[in-house]
This record gives C-alpha cells, structure tokens and sequence, in this order.
C-alpha cells in the first residue's frame, strides 16, 4: 500500500510543485504545459534524487556515451573500411574487443568500491579514464599508418575510458532505485533523454567532420568527451577515508562482494530474469557491419550513401529515440515486465522484417526511394529498440540489494555486454560463412532472415521474466534486511556527486 502511495505521489509530480500540492492553473494554454513539463519534471527530479545527481547523469550518460558512443559508431565504421581497408566480418569480430571492457564492469565497480587511492574511491578513477581516453583517442587521429593491432587497443582504451566513468554514475542511479523505488522509471528516462540528446549531436556532426577531415581525424574529436571526465574528478566532490589497517579491510571487502553477488545471483527472481536479458541480446546477432558496407557501396545497384547522408540518417534515428523514451515515459512505465518486454520483443523481431525489406530492394519494387525507405526503417528500430531496453534497464536496478549496488549492477551490465559480445561475434561468425565481402553482399539478405529468426524465438524464454510491476520491490526481503558485509563502511564515503553546488541532497 505504501509502494502504491509513493508511486502515485511521483506521477503527481510531473507537472507540479510537490510541496504546494497545487496543479497548473486551469487556465493555462495546453501548449504553454506542454512546453513547461520537462522543466517541472527536471525541478521535481533535482528536488528528489538532487541537482548534483541529476548533472553527473546528463554528463555521463549526454557526453560521455550518447555524443561519444554515435560519433564513434560512424567515425570508426570508416576509420575501418576506408583507413583500414578491412573485410565486413573482420571489422565485425574486431567489435568484439570494445566490449570487453564492458564485460570487466564488475572488476571496474570493485576497484572503485574497495580500493581507494589517496583516501578517495573515485576521483582517481575518473581521472585515470580520463587520461585514457584521451590519450587513447589522440594517437589514433595523430600516426599515420598505425597497425591494426595498435588501432585495436586505442580505441579499446576509449571504450575502457567510457565504461569506468559509467560504473560510477550506475552505482548512484542503482542505489536511488532502491531508496525511491517510484521513481525508478523516471530515472531510467533521465539517462536515456541524456543519452538520445547526446547521441543526436554526434550523429548529426559525425558525417560532415568524417567528409572534412576524414575518418582517422574525425577520430580526434573522441578526445574531448574524456576530457570532461578528467575534469569531473577534480570538482567532483567526495568525502575522504582515513582507516588503518587498509590492507586487511581490502581483503574483506574484495571477499564480501564477490560473496555478496554470487549469493544475490542464486535467487530465482535475480538469476530468471539475468537469463532472458542475456539471451534476447546474444540471439539478436549484429549484422550491422555487412549492412555498412553494403549501402555505403557505390557500385549500383547499392545505394551508395554518401558519409553526410549516413551521418543524418543516424542523427534523425536519435530523434526517434528520444520519441521511444517518451512513449515510454508517458505510456508504459506502469506496465508489467513481463507484458512490456514481450510485445517490445515482439516488435524488435517483426521491424527487423524492413532491414530484410530493403537490403531485398522490394522498396524499389514498392516505389519507395531508399533514402525515405532507410530514414523509416531507422526510425522505427529506434523507437521499438528504445521501449524494448528501458524497462530492461529498470529491472536491472530493480535486482541490486542494498549495500553493493554499484558492484552488483556492473555485474548484470557484464551479463548484457557479454550478451552483446556474443551477437557481435555470432553476427561476425554468420557474415564469414555466408561469405558477405566488401564487394560480394549476395548472401546479405540470409544473415539479416537469420537474425530477425532468432529475435523471434528469444520470445520462447519470456517466462523467465516477472509478471511484477515496474515500481514494485523485487530484492528479496533477506537482503533488503541485511546488506552484504565488507562492501562498504559508510554510506556517506559512497561517490558523492553533491557539492557540484552548495545543494544537499534529500534522502
């Protein structure tokens, strides 16, 4: 009854002043309401979960991975064809490497947990991704004809860069679901607004600085989202830890996370629902580096897509991801897991159908000009793959007990990075044996069948998903109790994104 109050209470604060308990006048224009909702929605978010949080959120996730994330999708898709000059499946297990620093999150959110340096938990981290990022990203603008096994290990550095600096802010936003449970969606919507926004900056800019610079200098541009990290672990705020025997509460610390994960895993209602968010990734298997080449080829009848169209195409996608996050911000976020995962799966697997619609060329058939044909295409699999990953993302945070939010929720996101490994690699794997070339794309439209197949048979394993609701606490009551020992000691020596201001949180 108490969680129905409080979610009823955070709907109630979209649009109004929670303290005055007083809705927009009457008489004010719908237009005007609709044009002040975000501000109040923001307002009413800063006063809940605080200002500072709200600002490492919209840093993180708006710079470091929505800009960052889609200007090196596109930048680095050139970087390997035309820099490079590597064959689709190749650049396609290539992938494969930037994930795994991704898969190490759980590594990442124990050494932010347990070992501090200089009495700090997390500023040397950011500053230490930082740096690597940048530096990463600067040698690879910078040499000319840099191995394709140096290239692999500075843009793995960016990726590295983006994952540790990522592991911080899941911590925060984990540990919130938790405290204010209600507000769990709200948060999720938050970072993926953060994330579209940022995405839609980099895919609109990436083309035209691929076109004037190329796609090595394009690269350069990478530097300046890591910059800020580097930045952010100087102002950000963080009490610092004076203790003795460091040594022997490392120790313990290090064992009672690990103990605290595997006994968190074990439970039905945390390792269920891991399971299908594993296999809806890893049976989704990429072919996006084959679908590259193919419609940036020139020779006819290919569409030929020029790097400013690919650039715009994408950038018009972020705007349809942002639209994804608002239907479900508006819609969907009171539904069941279990309803809302199946028809978002449902339909990931059914808009596959216009990939294979157009790399079929029955557009052309149908009169549709595959410019307007693939700006559709990109917009529906960009809403459908938004509404299928925020309700994903929101049972995620819904599986963290207290006390180890950051190191279990690395761990999940290790679980979905390893499921995007493996459809990178599955993709890679397909691409090889229907031999998909740089110049041979007739046996593209079978992986592209064979994919949108497996999305499909991934509904088989809905079952493991709860038939819970979105607001509803899904921990159990043994570890919301007792949190695992030896992983923090204070909760005030967690990260503290506060005193970006003078403002104090509420908890």
């Amino acid at each position: 009854m108490l969680e129905d109050d409080a979610a009823m209470d955070a709907d109630s604060l979209v649009g109004q002043d929670p303290r005055s308990g007083v809705r927009p006048s009457g008489g004010e224009r719908d237009w005007a309401a609709a044009v002040l909702e975000p501000v109040r929605w923001m307002r009413m978010l800063c006063r809940e979960l605080g200002a500072t949080f709200v600002a490492g959120v919209v840093l993180v996730y708006g710079l470091s991975q929505g800009f960052a994330g889609s200007f090196f999708r596109v930048a680095s898709d050139y970087y390997w064809k035309d820099v490079q000059r590597v064959q689709p499946a190749t650049v396609q297990f290539l992938s494969v490497f930037f994930f795994i620093p991704w898969v190490l999150k759980p590594l990442w959110g124990i050494m932010t947990d347990v070992f501090p340096i200089c009495g700090y938990r997390r500023r040397p981290y950011f500053l230490f991704s930082g740096i690597l990022g940048t530096v990463s990203a600067a040698i690879v603008a910078v040499t000319i004809g840099l191995p394709m096994s140096s290239a692999v290990l500075c843009l793995m550095g960016i990726s590295t860069a983006v994952a540790i600096a990522d592991v911080t802010i899941d911590a925060s936003i984990a540990k919130n679901s938790i405290d204010k449970p209600a507000l769990a969606p709200d948060m999720q919507s938050l970072c993926a607004f953060s994330s579209s926004l940022g995405a839609l900056v980099g895919y609109a800019t990436s083309g035209l600085f691929v076109h004037h610079l190329g796609a090595q200098g394009a690269l350069g541009v990478m530097a300046i989202p890591p910059a800020t990290v580097v930045f952010l672990g100087f102002f950000i705020y963080e009490l610092k830890t004076h203790q003795h025997n460091v040594k022997e509460k490392v120790l313990n610390k290090v064992g009672g996370a690990v103990k605290g994960m595997v006994r968190t895993i074990r439970y039905p209602v945390v390792w269920r629902p891991s399971l299908y968010m594993f296999l809806s990734l890893a049976l989704s298997i990429s072919t996006h580096e084959g679908q590259f080449y193919w419609y940036t080829n020139k020779t006819p009848p290919n569409p030929g897509f020029s790097q400013e169209f690919v650039g715009l195409v994408h950038a018009i996608g972020a705007v349809a991801s942002m639209l994804g996050v608002l239907v479900y911000h508006k819609c969907l976020k009171d539904y069941p897991f279990r309803s809302i995962l199946l028809y978002a799966q449902l339909l990931y697997g059914v808009s596959g159908l216009l990939d294979l619609t157009f790399v079929l060329r029955w557009n052309l058939a149908l009169g549709i000009p595959d410019a307007a044909f693939v700006t559709l295409e990109e917009c529906v699999s960009r809403v459908v793959a938004r509404v299928r990953l925020m309700p994903m993302m929101v049972l995620s945070t819904k599986l963290c007990p207290p006390g180890m939010e950051g190191t279990f929720f690395a761990l999940l996101m290790c679980i979905d990075s390893l499921g995007m490994l493996a459809a990178k690699a599955g993709g890679a794997a397909v691409l090889r044996a229907l031999r998909v070339t740089r110049t041979d794309f007739g046996h593209l439209w079978l992986a592209v069948l064979l994919r949108n197949v497996l999305r499909l048979a991934t509904l088989g394993a809905i079952g493991l998903v709860p038939t819970a609701g979105q607001t509803d606490v899904l921990v159990p009551r043994e570890l919301l109790v007792s949190s695992p020992a030896g992983v923090a000691d204070d909760e005030e020596e967690r990260l503290q994104l506060a005193m970006l201001t003078s403002h104090t949180d509420d908890v």
